[in-house]
């Protein structure tokens, strides 16, 4: 078999001694596809790619990523600005909608939030009979498939509304998220308030008390609002496929979004900053002698490794751990605790790694995952809630995948097709000859 590029729009592949001509995609930064589409119709082949490395599942509008030169741009907008200049509900309005919001706009789609911030008061009695240990990843992805049967109109004409079917998911799990926190404490309910933005009022159901009300504090809603809108997309990810897979069966968003926070919930997934956490708590349970994890990092038989380090698609710098980082410097001399020692221990693993030779070559440089735990701990976000955090975040995303999916001219039902290994058919034998 050859494979060649005879054109700018064509590639020949040589099969059997058969040319067959296959049409080139090109995106508009420049990325280029081989269509093989019709590959199995015309050549009776398929092609195998475990963890889909090298497959494109679908042509997409939403997020552009290079991880040769570290650019990640929603809808065309660069992360660094978006993350410097915008709130969250702008970045989830211009997620699902395509472009940022205009002052009216972003109004409208304000006050739909406050309008949706209540869950339905039956809803709130789930929460009595999970387990007090039950996993809130558990909780959140059973309470979003709920959502389903209180808002069934939303089955009927899934894209009619899109306004109010967005603010009801992306308000609503942001209650839900702090109402599983509470009562994972017995604590008492905290409902949302309308004056407070999309952050502050996160924070405030978190940890608000009667006995000490809770006063937020700006660092702290400006990293939440920074963490949120680098979290809120990331391409075609394992929960997005997700998301896009099961939606591709015409299933409703709330069970498509369900599907996406259990693959999130995945310790190779939305678990990383749980991951590095517990690495920074062992180096400093052990001495803080990080320059032995290096020492055990580099060493083969070593089954230890750097956890916040590299990532399966960026080749260069995560353009969004600078981000975190310095957010993460001012949120902790804002609270009084710059001094905690996992901070400095994570310090000095980045400037380690930065420098020696051999994360250099394998280009393992700090990804999102390495500061954002640290921010998530000085705030009092428990660590079995990291998860849920990203999941807050990544909600816009995931609905601007799916409603994509759901418009594009081109869907089909996901069905990958795969290499059968097994035995060959044998001949059936009766039970009393077996």
């Amino acid at each position: 078999m050859l494979l060649d590029c005879v054109s700018d729009d064509k590639a020949e592949l040589v099969l059997d001694g058969k040319k067959y001509l296959l049409p080139i995609i090109i995106g508009t930064e420049g990325e280029r596809a081989i269509d093989i589409r019709s590959l199995r119709t015309e050549t009776g082949h398929i092609t195998i790619d475990s963890g889909y490395m090298n497959t494109g599942s679908c042509a997409s509008q939403i997020t552009f990523l290079d991880g040769e030169k570290g650019i990640l741009n929603y809808r065309g907008y660069g992360i660094e600005d978006l993350a410097e200049h915008c709130s969250f509900v702008e970045v989830s309005y211009l997620l699902v909608h395509g472009t940022l919001p205009t002052g009216d706009e972003l109004r409208r789609f304000r006050e739909l939030l406050n309008l949706y911030s209540l869950i339905h008061e039956d809803m709130i009695h789930f929460f009595d009979h999970y387990p007090s240990n039950a996993p809130p990843m558990s909780i959140l992805s059973s309470m979003v498939n709920s959502l389903s049967n209180y808002y069934p109109e939303m089955n009927e004409n899934p894209l009619e509304d899109i306004d109010n079917m967005t603010a009801r998911l992306i308000s609503k799990v942001r209650t839900i998220a702090a109402f599983s926190y509470r009562k994972s404490y017995g604590s008492q309910l905290v409902m949302p308030r309308h004056d407070f933005s999309y952050c502050a009022n996160f924070l405030n159901m978190m940890f608000d008390s009667p006995v000490k009300p809770y006063v937020v504090n700006d660092e702290v809603e400006s990293a939440l609002n920074k963490l949120l809108i680098l979290h809120a997309d990331h391409e075609q990810n394992c929960s997005t496929s997700t998301v896009r897979l099961v939606g591709s069966a015409r299933v409703n968003l709330y069970a498509s979004i369900s599907a996406g926070i259990s693959a999130l919930w995945g310790p190779l997934h939305g678990g990383a900053n749980m991951a590095v956490m517990d690495m920074l708590e062992e180096i400093h349970a052990n001495g803080g002698d990080y320059k032995k994890y290096i020492t055990k990092a580099k060493d083969r038989n070593d089954p230890f490794r750097l956890v916040g380090f590299g990532h399966r698609v960026y080749k260069n710098h995560d353009p969004r751990a600078q981000i975190i980082k310095e957010a993460s410097e001012k949120v902790l001399k804002s609270l009084g605790v710059d001094d905690d020692p996992l901070l400095q221990i994570a310090r000095e693993l980045e400037d380690v790694a930065l420098r020696d030779e051999y994360f250099v070559e394998r280009k393992l440089y700090p990804n999102v995952d390495f500061y954002s735990g640290i921010i998530y701990r000085a705030i009092g976000i428990p660590q079995n809630m990291f998860t849920v955090m990203f999941a807050l975040g990544r909600l816009p995303g995931w609905i601007s995948h799916w409603r994509e999916m759901w418009t594009d001219a081109n869907w089909r039902i996901g069905r990958p097709r795969q290499v059968y290994v097994g035995p060959q058919r044998k001949k059936f034998v009766p039970l009393e000859d077996r």
